[in-house]
C-alpha cells in the first residue's frame, strides 16, 4: 500500500483522536431489520469478500511514534474473520426494543485498538422468524454516504443472490516498526514541502496578477475565505438549551419512521428541500420539548450538521464531510414560514468557501488536546445527518432488508439523529445523551409530534 494511502486522513485522524475523552467516543452502530434469519454460510462467504473489497476493513490503526504525523492504516497481521463476526439469537420471542437494547451496549463500548474497527451481528429469534442485523464502526472508518457505498459491497438486489467477480487478493500483513513509520513521516515532511513551494511559485503570477488587475475583488475573496473559516473555527463557550445542559456517558436509543414522501411534499409545498423539512421537524419537536420542561422563550439551539463533499470518484469509507455547527430558530407559529426560514440558514452554509476545506480545518484541530476540542463540542445541542438510502429492495443471505437505522455518537451533543431514507421510508435512529435527555418517553413524544406536524398527518396516518 502507498504511503498516501496508508496515512490517515486529518478528518479521520479527529474523530480517532477526541475519543481519549469517552464522552466524544466515534462509534456508528447500523441495524438492518430483515424478514428472515439470513444464511450463515452465506454471511461469512459475504463478508470474507467485503473485506477484500473494502481493505480498510483489513487494516488497523497505528499510531506514529512521538506524535509525529497522522496514524497509518496497516493490513493487520493477525486478522481474523471470525471475531468480527458474531451470531446472537434472543430468547424466544425477541422484538424490535431487545435489538436496540444490544445496540445501546455496542455503542457504549470502546473498540479493541489492536483490531480493525468494526463488528458484524446477526441476531435471531425475533417475533414471527424475523431476524437483525447490527454493524459497528468506527467514525474514522467512514461517514454516512461512504457506508451505504460500503454497504453495496455486502448487499443482494434478489433472494438468491448477485453475480459478482472474483474477490480481490487480501492485503498482505503488514507490521512496520517504529524506525519504519519515523522514516516515512521525514520523507512525507520533505516531500510536502518540496510541493509547496513549488505550489507557491505556480500560484504567484496568477496571485499577483489578479491583486494588480482586481484588487479589491482580490481582496474581498480572501477576507471572505478567512471569515468563513473564522465562522467554522469559532468556540462556542454556552450551551443554547436551558434545559439539555447535563451530559453523561450512558446513552440510549429509539427509532421511528416517517413517509419519505411527507417530508418530500412539504418541502415542495414550500420550495425547500427534503433536509429542510427534517430539520424543522425536528426544531419543532423540539420546541415542544422545551415548552414540556417550561421553557417557554428559547429562541435558537445550535446544531452540527456533517456537510459532504464527497464526489463519485473518491475512494469509499474515510470522512470526506465537513462539520458545520450553526443556529437554527426556534419559535411556535408557521411551520411552513420556519422551514423557510431554516432552508435559507442551511443554504447559505453549504455556499460556505470552508465547506471544501475540510482537510486543511482538521489538521489545526488534530494539534489541541482533547479536553480543548471537549469543550468546542459540549456546547451543541444536536447533532444531525440525513443519508439517503436505496430505492430498491435490498437483500442480505437471502432475507430481505425491512428497514435500515444507523445511530451515529453524540460526540458532546445531548443527542445525534440520523435520518435514512430506503423504500419510500424515513428510518430516524436517535442517540440520547441520558444526563442531557433524561425522560426518553417524553422526548420521543415531542419528535414524533413535530414530524406530524411538519408532514401535516394525523398519528394513524404515519408510518411509526
Amino acid at each position: 500500500m502507498s504511503t498516501a494511502a496508508r496515512r490517515m486522513a486529518q478528518t479521520d485522524f479527529l474523530t480517532w483522536s477526541m475519543e481519549q475523552d469517552p464522552a466524544l467516543r466515534s462509534t456508528i452502530v447500523a441495524v438492518i431489520t430483515l424478514d428472515s434469519s439470513p444464511d450463515w454460510d452465506r454471511i461469512v462467504e459475504m463478508m470474507d469478500r467485503g473485506t477484500r473489497d473494502i481493505p480498510h476493513f483489513r487494516h488497523r490503526v497505528v499510531s506514529v511514534p512521538l506524535g509525529l504525523g497522522a496514524p497509518r492504516w496497516v493490513a493487520d497481521p493477525d486478522f481474523d474473520l471470525s471475531w468480527h463476526l458474531r451470531h446472537v439469537a434472543l430468547p424466544s420471542p425477541g422484538t424490535f426494543d431487545d435489538v436496540l437494547e444490544l445496540a445501546r451496549i455496542a455503542a457504549m463500548t470502546a473498540f479493541d485498538r489492536a483490531r480493525p474497527l468494526w463488528e458484524f451481528t446477526v441476531i435471531d429469534g425475533i417475533a414471527d422468524g424475523r431476524a437483525a442485523l447490527m454493524l459497528k464502526v468506527h467514525h474514522a472508518l467512514t461517514d454516512g454516504l461512504g457506508g451505504m457505498q460500503m454497504t453495496a459491497h455486502i448487499v443482494d438486489f434478489t433472494r438468491e443472490g448477485t453475480p459478482r467477480p472474483e474477490p480481490a487478493a487480501p492485503p498482505e500483513p503488514e507490521r512496520p516498526g517504529s524506525l519504519d513509520l519515523v522514516t516515512e513521516i521525514l520523507g512525507e515532511y520533505r516531500s510536502q514541502a518540496r510541493g509547496a513551494v513549488v505550489q507557491g511559485l505556480r500560484s504567484v503570477w496568477p496571485a499577483t496578477r489578479a491583486v494588480i488587475t482586481h484588487p479589491i475583488g482580490a481582496a474581498r475573496g480572501v477576507l471572505g475565505t478567512v471569515s468563513s473559516v473564522a465562522r467554522y473555527l469559532r468556540p462556542i463557550t454556552t450551551i443554547a438549551s436551558p434545559v439539555m445542559t447535563d451530559r453523561a456517558l450512558g446513552r440510549a436509543l429509539f427509532a421511528a419512521e416517517f413517509p419519505l414522501e411527507g417530508l418530500r411534499a412539504a418541502g415542495h409545498r414550500t420550495g425547500c428541500t427534503v433536509n429542510s423539512a427534517f430539520l424543522t421537524a425536528l426544531i419543532v419537536g423540539l420546541d415542544r420539548y422545551h415548552r414540556e420542561h417550561g421553557a417557554d422563550d428559547v429562541e435558537m439551539l445550535r446544531v452540527t450538521m456533517p456537510l459532504s463533499v464527497r464526489r463519485p470518484e473518491d475512494q469509499m469509507g474515510g470522512n470526506l464531510i465537513n462539520l458545520a455547527r450553526f443556529a437554527l430558530p426556534v419559535r411556535s407559529g408557521d411551520v411552513d414560514d420556519l422551514m423557510r426560514e431554516i432552508d435559507s440558514i442551511v443554504r447559505r452554509w453549504r455556499g460556505e468557501p470552508a465547506v471544501e476545506m475540510g482537510p486543511m480545518l482538521a489538521a489545526p484541530l488534530n494539534v489541541l488536546p482533547p479536553a480543548v476540542i471537549g469543550s468546542m463540542l459540549e456546547h451543541v445541542d444536536f447533532l444531525a445527518s440525513n443519508v439517503p438510502g436505496s430505492p430498491v429492495p435490498l437483500y442480505v443471505a437471502g432475507a430481505r432488508a425491512e428497514g435500515y437505522y444507523a445511530f451515529g455518537p453524540t460526540i458532546g451533543s445531548s443527542f445525534n439523529v440520523t435520518m435514512v431514507s430506503y423504500l419510500g421510508v424515513c428510518y430516524l435512529g436517535f442517540t440520547l445523551d441520558v444526563g442531557a435527555v433524561p425522560d426518553q418517553g417524553v422526548f420521543e413524544d415531542c419528535m414524533r409530534a413535530g414530524f406530524r406536524d411538519v408532514i401535516g398527518e394525523t398519528p394513524d396516518e404515519s408510518v411509526s
